[in-house]
């Protein structure tokens, strides 16, 4: 019989990503959301709020799915909030579906500040002994991440289906509007610096200039969750994910320069964030738009300085474990630089960049 997926969150990063790849396979694929973003071509459409149990029960009323994915979150003020509302997500899909028998696994995609601990108290806590391992568990701090764990738990003991839960490091991959997103920009950053002349200076710290680290290509994270939803040895199991390489960012920081043809400034010791530097860069970028007959003017649907100044700037190294992934079957691989490359070359088809 055909799969039949719902995917929370189908036009994000990592659920357009999942999309392709599910579709791809022979899926059948519903995306949930609050239909203000378009989903890629081949998702049925499903319209709710998922903060509202009685909209999401309506909105799925009636229907049923072999295999449901969590790949989005809704950003709050404070730590609790996110608990209450990403919790509430989960729980309000779930509760939806569950009664149906028809669904078989549900998967939930999280990521390292399972480790590191919420954006609110970011690696303050006692940050695990690198490479991050799945069986260092949860820190003691209050994290949105284990309030969804604790629901998709409680409803695949309820309902009878199993689960998956994945962490991917710092997601590279193709989408427009998303809240974290360094890929697109560091290529919308390095198009402001090549356009303008401004240096092409790293932004982060000295512990990840020198430090080694690791990344995920949205699209091997879509092949881990099918992997996931369909071999026996994933069922009721969390996994790390990551492309499988290793690198020092002062060296790949002159790979990203060279792709667009700047220099990468040599970083000095000195963190420069993104964030107070790009105040005035909307304008520029409407510029270069208009110049070059870009899809998108609006730099705020492109860049999300914020997010790439929290991952860049951390102080610590940052670097995860795949050996649970490997043992249990999946050997998938990806280089980052290339995967980097890639997203850049679509992104120049799609005309968000300019061409070379």
């Amino acid at each position: 019989m055909q799969k039949q997926a719902l995917i929370i969150g189908a036009s994000g990063i990592v659920g357009s990503n999942l999309a392709d790849q599910l579709l791809s396979t022979g899926w059948k694929v519903a995306g949930l959301s609050r239909g203000r973003t378009a989903l890629p071509p081949g998702v049925e459409p499903i319209t709710a709020d998922l903060a509202s149990a009685t909209s999401v029960s309506e909105a799925l009323a009636g229907q049923s799915f072999s295999h449901v994915f969590f790949t989005a979150w809704s950003r709050q003020a404070t730590e609790k909030d996110n608990i209450r509302v990403n919790g509430g997500m989960v729980r309000h899909v779930l509760d939806a579906v569950g009664p149906s028998g028809t669904v078989e696994h549900a998967a939930l995609v999280t990521g390292l500040k399972h480790y590191l601990g919420p954006f609110e108290a970011y690696a303050t806590g006692a940050v695990p002994i690198t490479p991050f391992r799945e069986e260092q568990g949860r820190q003691a701090v209050d994290n949105f991440y284990y309030e969804q764990e604790d629901r998709l738990f409680e409803a695949a003991k309820q309902y009878g289906f199993g689960w998956s839960v994945h962490r991917p490091h710092t997601i590279i991959g193709y989408a427009i509007g998303n809240a974290m997103n360094m890929g697109v920009t560091l290529a919308v950053y390095a198009t402001l610096c090549r356009q303008t002349g401004q240096p092409f200076v790293f932004p982060g710290s000295a512990a990840q200039w020198n430090g080694l680290t690791d990344m995920t290509d949205a699209r091997l994270l879509a092949r881990h969750l099918e992997w996931a939803a369909l071999s026996p040895n994933a069922r009721n199991e969390d996994f790390n994910v990551v492309n499988g390489d290793v690198f020092r960012w002062k060296w790949m920081w002159s790979q990203i320069a060279g792709y667009f043809g700047i220099e990468a400034v040599p970083f000095d010791g000195e963190v420069r964030p993104l964030e107070p530097r790009m105040q005035n860069a909307a304008q520029a970028w409407s510029g270069i738009a208009a110049q070059f007959g870009l899809k998108e003017a609006d730099l705020g649907k492109l860049a999300s300085w914020w997010h790439t100044d929290a991952d860049l700037g951390r102080p610590m190294e940052v670097i995860t474990d795949m050996t649970k992934s490997r043992k249990a079957g999946f050997l998938d691989y990806q280089g980052t630089a290339e995967a980097f490359f890639m997203l850049f070359d679509r992104l120049r088809r799609e005309g968000i960049i300019p061409p070379r």
